[in-house]
């Protein structure tokens, strides 16, 4: 359960890393750098210290990338230019949670406590309480669902992406070469940086004639920022994300990193002077409950487990 909590923190710094950077040079630049830049990190880490490109679960990772890093980003980014970032994240994250928790359980037969069940969905409420729009998005109809659509992809593909990813480990340990969470982002990463970079090299000529509107790109205040966010998210917090998944259903982690959102309210505050309203507090304490609450009821079942276990030897 720490794996997930830490991953909940990068997360949400990465979320503010990657807001800074999409006004500086574009979003649809930042994100390819930022993948870029993490793939190379984490290639370095897997490649001189974890297993590299090796075991019968590479390719099982190496799609999660591209559900995941690639449609499941790329749905986001269509959702945040039409619906805003608040709904985007609130059908992002509340919906992967309950989605990936019927997914696992249809495949891989992932069985889960009535008990985590419901601290997930005290998560979930609280995620929605704090994150749920104002009225009056002023877009129209059209635009309104297609944004619901894409945050709908996102929330999909964040979903699949944590079960291909439970696959992925399941297989090494059949295979009995177990795969660390670092070099687990970095074939994540390549699946997801290859579908990146074509979507980024297919959409060259829309995107030229943005730029030609637009200030020319400062990459050497850029830089900084962008690197920042690649440690943040697809570096350090991906390979937290694939330690939490390896040890704990995506049921019960996704849930956790769900309260994300919040956690970037409270940063916000304190990095970008931004004052979170009474009901995004409000839903925060409701999610932090239902968390705290998860995390003490699987220590519980560990500790029931460990004693049980102790009795009948």
């Amino acid at each position: 359960m720490f794996a997930s909590f830490l991953t909940t923190i990068l997360f949400s710094l990465s979320v503010i890393f990657a807001a800074r950077s999409a006004r500086m040079i574009g979003g649809a630049r930042a994100n390819l750098a930022r993948i870029s830049i993490a793939t190379c990190l984490l290639g370095i880490y897997a490649l001189a210290f974890g297993q590299g490109l090796r075991g019968a679960s590479l390719p099982w990772f190496f799609l999660s990338g591209v559900i995941g890093f690639g449609l499941g980003d790329l749905a986001l980014f269509g959702a945040l230019l039409r619906i805003g970032p608040r709904l985007s994240i609130l059908l992002t994250q509340c919906l992967a949670a309950p989605i990936a928790a019927l997914a696992e359980w249809a495949w891989l037969g992932t069985t889960l406590r009535a008990a985590d069940l419901a601290c997930a969905g005290v998560i979930l409420v609280g995620v929605a309480v704090a994150l749920a729009p104002d009225r009056g998005l002023g877009v129209d109809r059209r635009t309104f669902w297609i944004g619901v659509l894409c945050g709908l992809g996102s929330a999909l593909g964040q979903a699949f992406g944590a079960v291909v990813s439970r696959k992925a480990n399941d297989v090494a340990a059949l295979t009995h070469l177990p795969i660390d969470g670092g070099t687990a982002a970095f074939q994540r990463a390549i699946g997801g940086v290859l579908l990146t970079a074509l979507v980024f090299w297919l959409t060259r000529k829309k995107r030229a004639a943005d730029d030609a509107t637009q200030p020319p790109v400062d990459w050497r205040a850029a830089t900084p920022v962008v690197t920042a966010n690649a440690l943040a998210g697809p570096t350090v917090g991906v390979g937290c994300y694939q330690w939490a998944l390896s040890t704990t259903p995506s049921g019960l982690v996704l849930p956790i990193i769900a309260t994300s959102p919040l956690v970037t309210l409270v940063l916000s505050f304190f990095l970008e002077k931004l004052r979170p309203t009474r009901r995004a507090v409000l839903g925060g304490l409701i999610a932090v409950a239902g968390a705290v609450a998860l995390q003490d009821a699987q220590s519980g079942w560990a500790i029931s487990a460990a004693l049980k276990k102790v009795l009948n030897f």
